[in-house]
């Protein structure tokens, strides 16, 4: 498998997700377990009250908005938008001073993410088509950039950590959800199409995932928050070896 063929895989999966014609988790299906589903991931019931329901798809493997220390008026870029959920949420942060970016490369999602801020009104959210490891932003415009378990989905997590810099301002910072390996996981599971969807296959031992932050020349590099990361039916051999880590770093 190429790179190419794992992104076309990725993104048709996403966009069945976005046209509900399959949920993430087959066992998360329906409005309820959706919402377990975003609750386990670290979102709050006020959370998911305070935006679009049909922005909520049970995705994620954090919540960066919580810990991302947002600040009125500041410009703040999410990379993987989805249906908007930390884009809403973040955008109830900033206030009508600040704006929120969302890029995702699914165009499905997008349509999804911009009815869904249509139906509640926001006027401070941009949603744009997009691929991570090529921003359509501007150099050093944006003060905040949040991710949730989208960077593991990409091959190469270097340029899209290279875009993120570009883009920031200078003494910005980013906080990214994301998973790690804590050690090898099997060869099979790396070169399964579904695995790289779910976001295992694609994650990145934590030692070299940070060594890769600190390549695309971000400071100041800190782990704020990680736990073993588990899901309804995780092969056994991923048991203990999956950990989902927030991570802090400012350019």
């Amino acid at each position: 498998m190429d790179e190419k063929e794992i992104k076309e895989f990725v993104k048709g999966r996403y966009s069945k997700i976005a046209t509900k014609e399959e949920s993430y988790c087959s066992c998360c299906s329906g409005v309820d377990l959706t919402i377990e589903q975003a609750k386990a991931a670290g979102y709050t019931m006020e959370d998911i009250k305070s935006i679009p329901e049909e922005a909520v798809f049970g995705l994620g493997c954090g919540n960066p908005t919580a810990l991302a220390d947002l600040k009125e008026g500041e410009t703040v870029l999410d990379l993987g938008s989805g249906g908007g959920i930390d884009v809403f949420l973040a955008a109830n942060k900033v206030g009508e001073s600040g704006k929120v970016i969302g890029v995702d490369m699914t165009e499905e999602m997008v349509e999804t993410a911009v009815k869904n801020a249509e139906e509640g009104k926001y006027e401070n959210v941009e949603f744009k088509l997009g691929e991570i490891e090529n921003l359509p932003v501007n150099d050093d415009s944006i003060d905040v950039i949040i991710s949730n378990c989208v960077i593991n989905l990409t091959p190469d997590k270097l340029v899209a950590y290279k875009e993120a810099f570009r883009v920031l301002r200078p003494g910005g910072h980013i906080l990214v959800s994301d998973l790690v390996t804590e050690g090898n996981i099997p060869g099979e599971i790396k070169r399964s199409f579904d695995a790289w969807s779910n976001c295992i296959a694609g994650a990145m031992e934590k030692g070299a995932y940070l060594d890769t932050i600190k390549e695309a020349g971000f400071k100041d590099i800190q782990t704020v928050e990680q736990h073993y990361f588990t899901e309804p039916n995780m092969d056994e051999r991923l048991v203990g070896k999956i950990t989902s880590v927030q991570i802090k770093a400012v350019k």
